[in-house]
């Protein structure tokens, strides 16, 4: 099975400076804005704003 470019793979970086990183798949039909996710940062040790980068 193909990947879809309608679900392409995402990062998500921390807004707490941390480096931290996500990596999911969103999809572009219903969300085309970049995403933001709040999740938990092991570095911080806080749930903080994971933010789409490119």
């Amino acid at each position: 099975m193909a990947r879809s470019d309608q679900r392409p793979v995402v990062t998500l970086r921390s807004t707490a400076g941390t480096g931290h990183t996500y990596v999911t798949r969103k999809n572009r039909r219903s969300d085309p804005d970049r995403m933001t996710l709040r999740k938990y940062d092991p570095v911080a040790r806080e749930h903080v704003l994971f933010r789409e980068t490119r």
